[in-house]
């Protein structure tokens, strides 16, 4: 689907500005194809090096192709809405709107704004994530579980374009927060577990008392997620597929539950269960659900969760997009969001799929939750 979309950008792109350039066919052709190639990149490395998932190209390749394609896709959209203009502009006979939209210097000056837009959207997706706090207020949380720290790392993917270097910086941070819990809500990598080794064991050094917890999101599958499993385990991590783990303190309980990922189906493996993973919980303590898409989410709040973590969207990468981001993930994008008495907390991940790696207004983060009691008013 990406491919198509960008094939068909592209062709606009060479209709509106390549093809109107004031060169020689010998010039303009090449950079046409160079446009149309750039839309393809992501089938084209795939079929010489990697996966549409996991390029396996120089991370400068990388970096330079994303800011590319960021490009190309801001460029084209510019360009829709500047002869959306164009026309209405001679439907309301305005000969100066129509002048303005039409000076040569315009459209390649689009193009310019639109390459060094690109470039500053991929650099602040290879930056290493900024802390966010945010308290959470859990009904009847028990006491002794006031002022608890969960930390939330998510979509980490970690790749040849994020490197194991990067993913240190990551957990360093994380650890400075000394959280009583990490949980890691999937996607944590793009690659095979012999592509990935060194990438991701840094993952190994996140410390917390309660230890790490964490669930696949749908890039596990797409790179040996039967191979990745013990392999997260042997990194200290422990992993939820459709289960529940307890947290004990004085005496008292907190419910972890992790879900797997939808794209399973693709696979024959489990799909998502809810139910599964609550098989056999204290019914009196409250859950933290972790589930790597957020678009269950009424459906998980009718089942009792108190707080839903999340990722998968990456907060929309750029600001305007995420409305699209949001009708495709159940109206949810980033940040929190009441949902029939239970807390949903879409974080806008740390990392980014190398194939799309913009971040534009839409900063990546650590998430550190403190929770609260809240206690029901008398009567519910």
């Amino acid at each position: 689907m990406l491919s198509v979309v960008g094939l068909l950008l592209a062709l606009y792109v060479v209709w509106c500005v390549i093809w109107p350039l004031k060169l020689s066919l010998s010039l303009r052709g090449p950079l046409g194809l160079l446009v149309i190639a750039l839309a393809l990149h992501h089938r084209i490395v795939a079929r010489f090096a990697g996966t549409m998932a996991s390029p396996e190209i120089p991370k400068a390749a990388i970096a330079v192709l994303a800011t590319g394609f960021t490009a190309l896709l801001l460029l084209a959209l510019v360009l829709i809405v500047l002869d959306v203009a164009l026309l209405a502009a001679r439907l309301l006979r305005a000969p100066r709107a129509m002048s303005a939209l039409r000076r040569p210097w315009l459209r390649p000056s689009v193009g310019l704004a639109a390459l060094l837009l690109s470039a500053y959207g991929i650099s602040q997706g290879m930056a290493v994530p900024k802390v966010r706090h945010v308290d959470v207020a859990i009904e009847d949380l028990p006491t002794a579980f006031e002022g608890y720290r969960v930390l939330q790392l998510t979509d980490i993917h970690a790749s040849r374009l994020l490197t194991g270097e990067w993913v240190a910086k990551v957990v360093a941070e994380s650890n400075a927060q000394q959280p009583d819990l990490v949980v890691i809500t999937g996607d944590l990598v793009d690659g095979s577990v012999a592509a990935r080794a060194n990438d991701v064991r840094p993952l190994g050094v996140l410390k917390a008392p309660d230890g790490v917890i964490a669930i696949t999101g749908n890039h596990e599958y797409y790179g040996q997620y039967a191979q990745w499993m013990p392999a997260f385990r042997k990194l200290g991590m422990q992993v939820l597929e459709n289960s529940h783990t307890v947290i004990r303190r004085d005496g008292a309980q907190l419910t972890i539950a992790g879900v797997t990922d939808p794209v399973a189906a693709r696979y024959g493996l489990p799909m998502p269960d809810l139910d599964k993973a609550l098989a056999g919980a204290d019914p009196t303590a409250p859950v933290i659900l972790l589930d790597h898409r957020p678009n269950q989410a009424r459906a998980n709040a009718a089942k009792g969760v108190a707080l839903q973590l999340s990722g998968h969207t990456h907060g929309g990468h750029i600001v305007g997009m995420d409305q699209l981001v949001k009708r495709a993930n159940g109206g949810f994008v980033s940040g929190g969001y009441a949902v029939d008495g239970m807390t949903l907390y879409v974080s806008n991940g740390a990392g980014l799929w190398p194939g799309f790696a913009a971040r534009i207004g839409v900063p990546s983060e650590i998430t550190v939750f403190t929770l609260r009691r809240r206690v029901a008013p008398e009567g519910e």
